[in-house]
């Protein structure tokens, strides 16, 4: 009997060999693909998920006899972060929430089970494994916003890089860990300098207003599009990020997705402690439930556009993506793209003649617009027209400056507008990009770009590369942009003026929503996006920049502090119109900050 049960129990040992070396070999295959990547990369996927699915089961089912043949926990833990970060590349792939929770929950069973402790403790592969587990699972939580279980990590995650410098003397390739921690800890900083009580994602019972909600409904453009696509990019030298996520993709990540709901928000805490101390998992049967996401995310929200981050890209990389986005576009659909970068003006571009610093009074602060429009408007490519404007100035996507593969001009996107594009460029040179219309190739690109510089009341606020760009930060946060922008900080206390804050913007923007949805002079370009709940949230956002930049008087008075939109929106939205003005001096007198602001002469 003795020999019966050895031999079965080499027969499942070596079963569980041929199971994960067939789960590596497939997954090294998907290792390194890049999360934009299309054609047969779902089929492998699809594969490797099989694979690691079955090899998880069998460790299930067999677990006494594999222990028994000498199966460490760490191995066990290893199988569940390969899972998990399958999961996490399959949500960067395709944006589905539940994938993102899926990851989650595997990522929290390894910490609670404590997979990788003893293993860590003695081999220096498993510290590495360990370390790469944290790194993971704190992009996760990240994402998801769960802020405790973020602390959480950071503070295990410091303790077992110190540990391994004592542990493994010598060995030098902690160092890297050092770097990571460090990155780490600034993106934190960073990300929780600004009290961040609402999510940044679109959540129905903060961003939808019942009294504008018919005018919704009712609305419906000649042309209506769907936002499926999003391509978001970001390169600044030192800038705050994490891995490939820098701060001001991270939050446009997040905005551009709607808020998982359900149980998982409401129930699912943070269990690091249970009487004081931190819990036992270690005699955990391993019994993961892969099919907690279903409790966790709401089927009746609209699904996520898909989402492609490219950080450090070349331009040639870049267009490459955007061509294969827009030529695998539906019809009716459009892709929003995001470039954040440092540029050049070059010579004789728009932006370098708009960006002088010409000073105007604040009575004509709202005007201007529709005269800078009329010349856009014949500042187009033609049949006989000089197009090298189009190549003057660019953005710079990477650390060389002198030309060649990091140079992104005005002129490298035009190609792409014969599908409909929504184009936010946050830049230093963001206005070189007005050139692009009237220049489109057959639909009108929508244009939202940045100031060429931001603006502050402390000047030692002016940094961006510390806590981000202040015109993202307006569009997927615009309360805290609000309070960045004026030097106000809410405490723990402020819960009240916090609330009554946002009443207000909410108000504003329910009003604004219903002229949108009844302007007979609202732009197509406009019109056709403003179905959607994602993109009409960007529109009040802008409009609320603008507004607030445009008062804001503790600064020269020049059009390189304010944003542009093109095409225009109507007149009844302009900054000096009396519902958008009026918005803008409530939230100030509410905060107590209306010295901030000139109001006068605005009518």
């Amino acid at each position: 009997m003795a020999g019966e049960s050895s031999s079965g129990g080499n027969t499942v040992a070596r079963t569980f060999k041929a199971l994960v070396e067939n789960a590596e070999r497939k997954f090294a295959r998907v290792r390194d693909a890049p999360t934009y990547a299309r054609g047969p990369y779902s089929h492998y996927f699809h594969s490797v998920f099989k694979s690691y699915m079955r090899l998880w089961k069998y460790q299930q089912e067999n677990r006494a006899e594999l222990i028994g043949s000498g199966l460490q926990r760490w191995e066990i833990g290893e199988i569940a972060s390969r899972i998990g970060q399958l999961y996490f590349n399959q949500y960067m792939r395709t944006s589905e929430a539940r994938f993102l929770i899926e990851a989650y929950v595997f990522y929290e069973a390894i910490l609670h089970r404590k997979y990788f402790d003893e293993g860590s403790k003695k081999d220096k592969g498993v510290r590495f494994k360990e370390l790469r587990f944290y790194a993971r699972f704190l992009m996760v939580s990240l994402i998801l916003n769960r802020t405790e279980m973020v602390k959480l990590l950071v503070d295990k995650f410091k303790a077992l890089v110190d540990d391994s410098r004592s542990t493994f003397p010598d060995t030098t390739n902690f160092k890297e860990w050092k770097l990571v921690l460090q990155e780490i800890l600034r993106f934190t900083k960073a990300d929780t300098s600004l009290i961040n009580v609402r999510p940044l994602r679109f959540c129905s019972l903060f961003d939808s207003y019942p009294s504008s909600l018919p005018y919704v409904a009712r609305f419906h453009a000649k042309k209506v599009l769907k936002f499926r696509e999003a391509l978001l990019t970001s390169y600044h030298k030192h800038e705050v990020k994490f891995a490939e996520l820098t701060l001001d993709t991270f939050r446009m990540l997040q905005c551009l997705e709607w808020e998982p709901s359900g149980s998982f928000y409401e129930k699912h805490q943070v269990e690091s402690q249970e009487n004081g101390a931190l819990a036992d998992h270690s005699a955990a049967s391993g019994l993961i439930n892969i099919n907690l996401a279903a409790d966790m995310t709401d089927p009746s929200l609209p699904p996520n556009p898909k989402k492609s981050i490219l950080h450090r890209s070349s331009v040639t990389q870049l267009i490459a993506v955007i061509a294969t986005i827009c030529e695998e576009l539906p019809p009716d659909s459009v892709m929003l793209l995001y470039l954040s970068a440092t540029g050049n003006a070059g010579h004789g571009s728009a932006s370098s003649s708009e960006s002088s610093g010409s000073s105007r009074k604040s009575s004509k602060s709202n005007h201007g617009y529709h005269e800078k429009s009329s010349y856009l408007r014949d500042n187009h490519i033609n049949g006989m027209g000089d197009s090298s404007h189009f190549f003057e100035s660019c953005l710079w996507l990477g650390p060389s400056r002198d030309g060649g593969p990091n140079n992104l001009y005005p002129g490298d996107i035009i190609p792409f507008t014969r599908r409909p594009i929504f184009l936010i460029v946050d830049s230093d040179n963001s206005h070189a990009f007005k050139v692009l219309h009237g220049a489109e190739r057959g639909e009108t690109p929508a244009l939202f770009l940045s100031p060429l510089r931001p603006s502050f009341k402390n000047p030692a606020d002016s940094d961006t590369m510390h806590f981000g760009s202040q015109f993202t930060l307006f569009l997927t946060a615009p309360f805290q942009a609000f309070c960045q922008l004026v030097g106000f900080t809410l405490s723990d206390d402020d819960v009240d003026v916090r609330t009554d804050a946002d009443n207000i913007i909410s108000t504003a923007f329910s009003e604004w929503e219903v002229i949108l949805c009844t302007s007979t002079s609202l732009h197509l370009v406009w019109a056709q996006v403003l179905s959607d709940h994602l993109l009409r949230r960007l529109i009040l956002r802008f409009i609320f920049c603008r507004a607030v930049l445009t008062f804001f008087c503790l600064r020269e008075m020049s059009d390189q502090y304010l944003p542009v939109c093109l095409p225009e929106f109507p007149t009844s939205l302009s900054p000096s119109s009396e519902v958008v003005l009026s918005a803008v001096f409530r939230i100030a007198k509410h905060l107590k900050v209306e010295r901030c602001f000139n109001f006068h002469g605005t009518s």
